[in-house]
């Protein structure tokens, strides 16, 4: 955020000018594409797209059809497998002690 300082005989005007939420929304838009383009180019997503055609449009404007798009993605696969690891082992033993007592005593 820059600071804008403007002095007049009286008194000192401060401006703030920041990105404003048009920018925030900008830079979202951007970062989204990025990360699309990103899945396209690494092949994570690959579209193949079939012949189609535009509809014909004229007075009465009647829809045709889209052309057909297949996006093939790849499978993640989760899963789990055994292994053995070393684990250590905690083990509590019982011990007498002698620790101090605090009391009170009435004469």
């Amino acid at each position: 955020m820059a600071d804008y300082i403007r002095e007049e005989p009286d008194s000192t005007v401060v401006e703030r000018r920041g990105i404003g939420p048009g920018g925030v929304v900008a830079i979202v838009l951007v970062i989204i594409v990025a990360i699309v383009a990103i899945l396209f180019a690494s092949g994570f997503w690959s579209a193949n797209v079939k012949s189609g055609s535009l509809p014909d449009v004229n007075v009465s404007a009647k829809g045709g059809s889209l052309p057909d798009v297949n996006v093939h993605s790849k499978e993640l696969v989760v899963g789990t497998k055994s292994t053995t690891i070393d684990v250590p082992k905690v083990e509590t033993t019982k011990k007498k002690v002698d620790v101090p007592v605090v009391g009170v005593k009435d004469n």
